[in-house]
């Protein structure tokens, strides 16, 4: 125990040495000097001498960093090293360093190394009277009412100097006056405040105003002061009542015055100054909303305007309450009326109304029936309110005016035609009496309804129109077109053909009609061949009640097609193919006629216009081909080498767009030349025959196409001939006739002679087929020498025809005397009277 006692001794007091050799090492010396300077010194002023003052060694203070040690960037002091003298930086001004401190004391702390020392100096700011009190204020205005007593007491703002001390703000003064004194209060930290009594009462009638001078003074020997000027104004109290300048108001305003137009004036004036003399105008009390929206007032001014649109018709007279006030506390209020009279002007433009409006009236109504009736209003009075009522338009329509006053009939005054125009917009005018006069318009629409007189048109009349043959049965082929000018039903058409039971309209029992479009569709198809041109008639009818039509001829000309292929005439085989064999001498020479290929087409034009060439040829150096007249010749005379027979085929085709042809084959034998003498005249023979008949097939066409036309004009005739029912007979007067005809029959149609020839017919027989009666008239001929007196009266020849569905008979050569063709009776029999042979006749 003792042993651990002493150990810690021990220890103890190694501590303490070792803290000693460290105080030994650092010694720090701590002391504290103090200055005083005024401020607001000049920049370099002495302070102090610090290292004198602490006993430091001047010749040191460089070695060691003595300075002054200061968180600031522009410290107010600085410490020279060489001589330890402290100056001022900066002027100091105290009222910055230290505001409203009684004392301003400023705690710098210097710094010297090795040894580390450090010394805390405090200088003293000293204050100067560098400032003059001042007020916030240079001109104070106050407001006191006459009304207010003696003693009333009015804080002022009080008065600042920055300076402290004595040299701050000390004492107020007042300049000199009847009616105010200076009270001054003091408040410690917060200064003295100036408080300005009133003494004596104010008087606004005998002095409106008062000029006080206020002024603070400090403790600075001399001292400094400052001022506030005090504008003492004596308010009014409100005793008088604004007062107007007329007992009475009234004034006349036309209606429609333009918005902001100035309708009166008022005026009322206030003995009282001030507020209480300023005079408010405003409507009274008891005035009607309704005013408020068509009259506003000017509170300045007393000036009454126009707010909105001023209607005579509405209210002629107005009476506004306008109330002027003044602007005391107490406002007092006086009120006088406003009588406003409105004049009527012509601003009302008539009105039209148009009643018991019919809006459709029918094209065929008479002049004068009643369309519309129609009356005019005008809101206005006297001769603004009187109207006339017109209508501008130059128009199948009048005003007919009614007993009733202002009421006015529409009504027609012409005829009228829906197809010239359908509907007339007419512009009634309705013009007042006033000045300037007023007038409105109306328009009303009247509408023409249809009436059926219009018959249909077709587009064209004839129509004509072009039909290629071999057209599609069951195929629209044309169309005809018809418009009706009426309207609606009137106007809606429907076609049909017109068929009727002749030879000559069997064409149009194969055509259709659509009744709606006019579309014609062909039945069947039509052959060029066999029919060239036909027409027909379509009729078009319209819709209306009654309906009324039209018809049009349609003439329709078939077009040839290339539909019919080149017959091969010659050369035909005994079985109808085309073949042919023909021998020739082997010592031809060039050019010799080999054979003549024969060959027609029923088409017409190009399509009819054939061409031959050689399709076929064994050797094309020894025969060439026409291609026009299809002849085979030569081209050089037969060699040894030539084979004795050549096969030729020839192609016939006609020129039309999509061409036809047909082949005919030539067998070409060389044959020595008394075999070809030989052959040549059975071929000669042959082709005499063949010749002969293609003679003779000719003859048969051309004869069927004179008889086919020959008949035609016949049948024309007839049809001329069958118009009149009164029919005779007329006998041959001659009993002498011998009955026989000798050349021709001569007869007219219209202005074309005719001549029908046959064998021995009497010469100038005449058949007048345009007669009534319709008789063969033959000229009394005696018989002369030689004649058969033996003739028996029976028939040797007759021409048998139709027209229509009448059959007539021409009696030929040898007819009995007197026999008479009756075209007009019911069976068209020949007559022909009993004659017994007379002597002489030859039996």
């Amino acid at each position: 125990m003792e042993q651990r006692g002493c150990a810690e001794r021990r220890k103890r007091w190694q501590w303490i040495a070792y803290l000693l050799s460290l105080v030994s090492l650092w010694t720090v010396a701590s002391a504290q000097l103090r200055y005083s300077i005024s401020e607001e010194v000049n920049e370099g002023t002495v302070v102090g001498n610090i290292a004198k003052d602490l006993g430091l060694d001047k010749n040191t203070l460089k070695d060691r960093k003595y300075r002054i040690v200061s968180g600031s960037t522009d410290p107010l002091f600085h410490v020279n090293q060489n001589d330890g003298i402290l100056y001022v930086s900066r002027k100091i001004d105290r009222e910055e360093v230290c505001e409203r401190s009684t004392m301003c004391l400023m705690n710098i702390k210097t710094v010297l190394e090795n040894p580390l020392e450090i010394h805390y100096v405090g200088i003293e700011i000293l204050d100067v009277n560098d400032h003059s009190p001042s007020f916030p204020e240079n001109e104070k205005r106050l407001e006191i009412s006459e009304s207010v007593l003696p003693g009333a007491r009015f804080q002022l703002q009080a008065s600042r100097d920055p300076d402290g001390g004595q040299l701050s703000i000390q004492q107020y003064k007042l300049s000199h006056n009847d009616h105010f004194r200076l009270e001054v209060k003091d408040k410690g930290e917060d200064g003295k405040i100036p408080i300005l009594v009133l003494q004596k009462s104010l008087d606004r009638e005998a002095v409106d105003s008062h000029s006080l001078v206020l002024t603070a003074l400090d403790g600075g020997k001399p001292p400094k002061s400052g001022d506030m000027n005090i504008r003492v104004d004596v308010l009014d109290v409100n005793d008088n009542t604004p007062i107007f300048s007329k007992d009475v108001y009234s004034v006349m305003l036309n209606e429609n015055a333009p918005i902001g137009t100035t309708v009166i004036q008022v005026n009322a004036t206030d003995l009282d100054d001030g507020p209480n003399g300023d005079v408010v105008y405003s409507f009274g009390n008891s005035v009607n909303n309704r005013l408020f929206k068509l009259f506003d007032i000017n509170p300045s001014t007393g000036e009454i305007t126009v707010k909105d649109l001023i209607d005579y018709e509405h209210k002629d007279k107005y009476e506004i309450e306008i109330q002027a006030s003044d602007k005391g506390l107490a406002p007092l209020t006086t009120e006088k009326s406003v009588i406003i009279k409105i004049v009527d002007v012509n601003d009302n433009a008539p009105e039209i109304e148009v009643t018991s409006f019919s809006s459709a009236i029918p094209e065929d109504s008479r002049p004068g029936t009643t369309v519309a009736l129609i009356s005019v209003n005008d809101m206005d009075s006297g001769l603004n309110g009187k109207v006339i009522c017109t209508i501008s338009e130059d128009v199948p329509f009048a005003l007919s005016p009614s007993l009733q006053d202002n009421m006015y009939s529409l009504v027609t005054k012409s005829p009228l035609d829906r197809e010239k125009q359908s509907q007339y917009d007419l512009t009634i005018i309705a013009n007042d009496a006033g000045r300037p006069a007023l007038s409105s318009e109306k328009r009303v629409s009247v509408i023409v309804s249809d009436v059926n007189d219009n018959s249909p048109e077709f587009s064209l009349s004839p129509y004509t129109f072009y039909l290629a043959e071999n057209n599609a049965p069951g195929a629209s082929v044309f169309n005809v077109k018809a418009f009706d000018c009426d309207d609606n039903e009137n106007s809606l058409i429907s076609f049909h053909i017109v068929r009727e039971r002749r030879d000559n309209d069997k064409a149009a029992s194969f055509l259709n009609i659509n009744s709606q479009n006019g579309d014609i569709l062909a039945l069947k198809s039509f052959d060029f061949e066999t029919l060239k041109t036909f027409n027909f008639q379509v009729v078009a009818t319209d819709s209306g009640t009654p309906s009324l039509s039209s018809n049009v001829t349609v003439n329709v000309f078939i077009l040839d097609q290339n539909d019919n292929a080149p017959v091969i005439l010659y050369p035909v085989n005994t079985n109808g193919s085309a073949e042919g064999v023909e021998e020739i001498p082997r010592n031809v020479n060039a050019g010799h006629l080999v054979a003549k290929v024969r060959a027609y087409d029923a088409d017409i034009g190009y399509n009819g216009w054939l061409l031959f060439s050689l399709q076929e040829v064994s050797d094309h150096s020894l025969f060439g081909l026409d291609r026009y007249t299809g002849q085979i010749r030569t081209l050089r005379s037969f060699t040894e080498t030539d084979e004795a027979e050549h096969k030729l085929v020839i192609l016939v085709k006609d020129n039309g767009n999509v061409s036809l042809s047909a082949t005919a084959t030539v067998i070409v034998k060389a044959v020595e030349p008394k075999e070809a003498f030989a052959a040549s005249d059975v071929k000669s023979t042959a082709n005499d025959e063949e010749e002969n008949n293609v003679t003779f097939y000719l003859m048969i066409t051309l004869g069927s196409v004179s008889a086919l036309f020959l008949i035609s004009i016949i049948v024309l005739i007839v049809m001329q001939c069958s118009k009149t029912t009164d029919y005779s007979s007329k006998y041959l007067q001659d009993a002498n006739y011998d009955g026989t005809l000798c050349h021709s029959i001569q007869y007219r149609s219209g202005d074309k002679r005719y001549m029908l020839v046959g064998p021995r017919m009497s010469i100038g027989s005449t058949i007048v087929p345009g007669s009534n009666r319709n008789t063969l008239v033959v000229p009394d001929r005696r018989r002369t020498s030689g004649e058969d007196a033996n003739y028996d009266g029976t028939l040797c020849h007759s021409i048998q025809y139709r027209s229509g569905d009448k059959r007539y008979m021409l009696v030929g050569p040898r007819m009995s005397i007197g026999s008479t063709i009756v075209p007009g009776s019911n069976r068209n029999t020949l007559v022909v009277p009993d004659r017994r042979r007379t002597s002489g006749e030859n039996v």
